[in-house]
């Protein structure tokens, strides 16, 4: 039996997995842009009480490093890291096209992520192989791409589904591969040192 807490904090939702033995309970907050660290561990608390669990009990920690929210990136991989380095227990890191890919049942198609101002993060996937690496792509680049396109958002898209994110995340962190380097998925850079690049007109 396997116990883990597992964190998403990669968008303006916020998704807490703890799992006891069989015994799973998730929390999931669908509205909580700029909120994360104020909420996180009230909803940690209460997804280990639920199952009657301890972060000492647990075997792994996980979170997802993205892309999606460079703050909420950084706030839940920050508190896996902090709670797999108190307990001496493994991290692992899954991205959210992870979290996509794993519950998509077609062979091909790519996976679609709202970077905002009309570009997207995408990732592209055959058969269970990525064969487009993770990039940022504006809208017209996503439509010449065709396909089948998969994601966890309300977005205008041609050929898009949406799923329901709050059942996406215990089933790729339970699967997933703990690593010693665990590490955020940003894809692009932020909008702040975009502004500077532009600013300055140095690369970064």
């Amino acid at each position: 039996m396997t116990n883990f807490l597992a964190i998403d904090t990669s968008s303006r939702y916020l998704t807490v997995v703890a799992q006891k033995g069989e015994r799973s309970v998730t929390r999931h907050l669908p509205e909580c842009a700029m909120q994360h660290s104020v909420v996180l561990m009230g909803e940690i608390e209460k997804a280990l009480a639920a199952v009657n669990l301890t972060p000492e009990k647990c075997d792994f920690f996980a979170a997802v490093t993205g892309p999606g929210s460079f703050t909420g990136i950084r706030i839940g991989l920050a508190t896996a890291k902090g709670f797999a380095l108190a307990t001496g227990k493994r991290l692992k890191g899954v991205t959210a096209f992870d979290l996509i890919a794993y519950n998509v049942s077609v062979p091909e198609f790519y996976a679609v992520i709202d970077a905002g101002r009309s570009h997207y993060y995408v990732c592209g996937y055959s058969h269970g192989k990525i064969t487009l690496e993770p990039c940022y792509r504006s809208e017209e680049q996503l439509s010449a791409l065709g396909g089948s396109l998969f994601g966890f958002e309300n977005l205008n898209l041609k050929n898009y589904t949406a799923l329901d994110i709050k059942d996406c995340l215990r089933p790729v962190a339970l699967n997933a591969q703990a690593s010693d380097e665990v590490h955020a998925l940003y894809v692009r850079k932020s909008q702040a040192e975009e502004n500077l690049r532009e600013i300055k007109g140095v690369e970064i």
